[in-house]
């Protein structure tokens, strides 16, 4: 068996995290994404066997989403061809409070694998390096949301968790619910980026179909934004208002608090 530890969606927010620590540790990656030496990619399952070859432990981010219906069949094929290759260790990365995730989340549970299950909140990131940055950095905010609070969460907490449970006994059969330690709406959060940044930033709640029109408008196709827009404002619908202890239990720390996020992200240019 490979010493390498499988790392599927090395290239995304929360799998390149993941890697930059296991590398930092000394330990060999094993990169599962379309343009690495062993391509991996989730709608050509020709591709798995040989990313699977070996590996005993991997970390799972599933793209694009396993709230997308034709997801529950992907991650049921893959269980199987991850069982059949003699993988031991998995660590799923999955969300909060989303049904159509849990029931892929479920595939992997009555599976043969020794699970972990990580069920994120909405990620602070969003603001920094993802669909949000462009509003952010135009001083124009705006989403599907509820009014409610949201427990954001630093995608550098959620790392440390996925490393921890692929790295220390303990953490098999556990889902970690992670959430930040703040409780913020929209507005709270926008007013801390700006005060930090010194930037003007307002924001503004809209509909779920106002919100797919942004997104057509910047290049999406009509279905995927249609799609992306019914699942953020049911995400923002209120029913995460509430943090948990997931990172607490695995890690015996506290998280990362929204200040300090964007003070990191300012200090490091994401803003400017």
């Amino acid at each position: 068996m490979s010493n390498e530890i499988l790392v599927i969606g090395a290239t995304g927010k929360t799998g390149k995290r993941v890697a930059e620590r296991l590398h930092a540790r000394g330990l060999a990656v094993r990169y599962g994404t379309r343009r690495s030496a062993i391509p991996f990619d989730w709608e050509k399952p020709e591709t798995w066997q040989a990313s699977l070859a070996g590996i005993k432990s991997a970390f799972v981010a599933y793209s694009p989403d396993l709230a997308v219906p034709s997801a529950h069949d992907v991650i049921e094929a893959f269980v199987t061809a991850a069982e059949e290759a003699g993988l031991r260790c998995i660590v799923m990365l999955s969300e909060r409070n989303e049904a159509r995730a849990q029931a892929c989340e479920q595939l992997v549970k009555d599976s043969s694998l020794e699970w972990t299950i990580l069920q994120p909140s909405w990620f602070m990131q969003n603001f920094s390096e993802g669909g949000f940055l462009d509003s952010v950095l135009a001083g124009e905010v705006s989403a599907p949301d509820s009014g409610a609070k949201e427990p954001w969460v630093d995608l550098e907490d959620v790392a440390d968790v996925a490393v921890e449970a692929l790295l220390e006994d303990g953490h098999a059969g556990q889902v970690y619910e992670i959430t930040g330690a703040d409780l913020l709406t929209w507005d709270e959060a926008m007013a801390v980026i700006a005060a930090v940044t010194g930037r003007d930033i307002t924001y503004k709640t809209i509909t779920p179909e106002e919100f797919e029109a942004t997104l057509v408008a910047a290049g999406f196709p009509e279905a995927d934004a249609k799609f992306v827009a019914e699942l953020v404002a049911e995400i923002l619908n209120g029913k995460n208002a509430s943090t948990s202890d997931g990172l607490q239990r695995a890690l015996d720390r506290e998280p990362r608090t929204f200040q300090q996020f964007a003070e990191a992200a300012n200090a490091a240019g994401c803003w400017s």
